[in-house]
This record gives C-alpha cells, sequence and structure tokens, in this order.
C-alpha cells in the first residue's frame, strides 16, 4: 500500500534542542556569517581593485571566495530566521533549491581547488610554457567548467529527489541535504542511491587525486631546486594546500557525521559537525590567504591603515 503525501512543507527538526540557547546561537551565528561576508569581499575586492593581481592565482583565489559567499549565503539566512522563528519549516522547492546550492558550492569547491592546483603545477614545474598553457582564455574556461558541470552533476540529483513522492515531513537537521531528503520517500530509492554514489565519485575523487598529484610532481621539483626555490614555491603553495586539507577534512566528517548518524553523539555536537564544511573553509579561506600572500596581506594592510588616519573634520 502507498501511504505517500505529496507535503508541501518540511519541517527541521534539529532545531528543536538548540531553542532553549536560541538567542546565543543566533548572536554567534549572525557574528560568523557577518565575519565571513566582511573577510572574503575586503580580499575579493583588493584582487579586482589592483591590475598586479589580474593574474591567474588571484582570479582563481577570487573565484574560490565566491564560492564561499555562495555556500554561506545558501545556509546562513535561512539558519538565523529559523533560529528566532516559532516553526522552523521549510517549503519543499526551497528544500531542494537549498540542497542543489549547498551541493553545489562543495562540488565547485573542489574543482576550484584542483584548477588552482593545475596552475601552481605548471608555474613551477614547467614556468616556460606557463605564459601559453594558462591563458586568460584558459582561465575563463577553467572557471566555467569548475561552476557548470557541478551545476550539471548536482542538478541531475535535485531532479531525481524532486520525484519521489514523500511519506514523513521531519526532517533531523537544521538545513536541506538530500540524504535526509531522500530518507523521507516511501518508494524504492535505489536509483537516488546510484546516482548519488556515482556524483560522489566523479565529484570528488578526480580533484582530490589531481591536487594530490599536482603537489607530489612539485615536491619533486621542490627537492632538486635551490633553498630559495622552495622557499617561494612554498609561499605560494601552502596556502592552497592548507586551504585544501581544511576542506576535505570537513566534507568527511559531515559525510560520517550523516551517514552514521550516532545517537552517542551530543545533538549539538551533531550540529556544529554538520556546519563545519560551511563555516570554517568560508572563514579561513581569506584569513590564510590574507596572512600567507605578502602581496594580498600589504594591501589589505594599507586599506586599514587609510582608514585610521582619516580624520573626521570639525
Amino acid at each position: 500500500m502507498d501511504y505517500s503525501t505529496n507535503f508541501t512543507y518540511l519541517s527541521l527538526e534539529g532545531h528543536v534542542e538548540l531553542k532553549k540557547y536560541k538567542y546565543i546561537y543566533f548572536i554567534l551565528t549572525l557574528t560568523v556569517y557577518i565575519m565571513i561576508i566582511c573577510f572574503n569581499i575586503i580580499i575579493i575586492f583588493v584582487i579586482f581593485k589592483k591590475k598586479r593581481f589580474h593574474e591567474p592565482m588571484y582570479i582563481f583565489i577570487a573565484a574560490l571566495l565566491c564560492n564561499s559567499l555562495f555556500g554561506s549565503t545558501a545556509l546562513y539566512p535561512k539558519l538565523l530566521i529559523d533560529l528566532l522563528s516559532e516553526k522552523q519549516t521549510i517549503s519543499y522547492k526551497e528544500c531542494l533549491f537549498q540542497v542543489f546550492c549547498m551541493y553545489e558550492y562543495v562540488a565547485s569547491e573542489f574543482m576550484l581547488l584542483s584548477t588552482m592546483a593545475y596552475d601552481r603545477y605548471v608555474s613551477i614545474c614547467n614556468p616556460l610554457q606557463y605564459v601559453n598553457a594558462v591563458k586568460m582564455s584558459t582561465v575563463r574556461k577553467l572557471l566555467f567548467l569548475s561552476f557548470f558541470v557541478p551545476c550539471c552533476e548536482i542538478g541531475g540529483g535535485v531532479i531525481l529527489t524532486s520525484q519521489l513522492p514523500l511519506c514523513k515531513f521531519k526532517l533531523n537537521r537544521i538545513y536541506c541535504d538530500n540524504f535526509s531528503v531522500v530518507k523521507l520517500s516511501c518508494k524504492e530509492t535505489s536509483l537516488n542511491n546510484i546516482y548519488g554514489l556515482f556524483i560522489f565519485i566523479i565529484a570528488l575523487f578526480p580533484p582530490v587525486i589531481f591536487v594530490l598529484y599536482s603537489y607530489v610532481r612539485i615536491l619533486i621539483v621542490c627537492l632538486k631546486n635551490s633553498k630559495d626555490f622552495r622557499r617561494k614555491a612554498l609561499q605560494t603553495c601552502l596556502p592552497h594546500l592548507l586551504i585544501f586539507i581544511i576542506f576535505s577534512v570537513n566534507i568527511s566528517f559531515e559525510i560520517i557525521n550523516n551517514r552514521l548518524e550516532s545517537k552517542q553523539i551530543p545533538h549539538i555536537m551533531t550540529m556544529i559537525l554538520s556546519l563545519e564544511y560551511v563555516l570554517i573553509p568560508p572563514l579561513f579561506n581569506p584569513v590564510i590567504y590574507g596572512l600567507k600572500l605578502q602581496e594580498i596581506y600589504n594591501n589589505v594592510k594599507k586599506i586599514f591603515q587609510c582608514q585610521k588616519t582619516v580624520q573626521v573634520p570639525f
């Protein structure tokens, strides 16, 4: 017998245990979101304002930070509203749209990190070919693919999910994710699970393998060159490598947490783990690049120095 129902709204039950301290969580979340917006926009502004930063490496950095803003905005505004609302609900269409945006953010992040690895690989391992290999036309194509390919991959999964009839309407989450939404269906979901696994493999494994391959090659080249060469290579590669590791670890935590759903882990800890991949990378990416890349750091420093020297006339 089919007990499916066309629910138009879903209930986000993950907020139940957050209500006791909802105002504290609201202030913390709002502070984090404001910091993410400010930190990322400052670096993006510096990159686009200064012509000497109109180079592939910096353009890729700006694209990565724009993606961080996109992923954060897909989550935090709705989360802030829910923290102050009596009922935490979301329409089914809005839920699917949030799923699309969050997964697009993750897939594009890995694609962008792999294109940045390619840029560093050519720059360090084949410097004489860099001008021809990483032209502005190539940069535009790589950026287009970094957002368009994940859009097609994730879009297909969301369309499949939208075809499922739902027999439950309670999500034990504070935001929508595809795995949790699919579990609300009474219908056979084997096709969704197979497609989800397929997308997981093609969206994550090739970029990760390529990044690892690139840095192995970079390491080999560095070991064959002078200390000064290694220092310069480390200066440009370390921020990217740190961001790649941070994002990969956070995504791993989210996947494990989402699949295991251990009742032994406190609910608040589960919520924090589910937010890490859209909290730590967007917050720390601009900080890491701002501190590790000296040219960006110097320009950001000048902006704040100029603001301090401005005097209000009386």
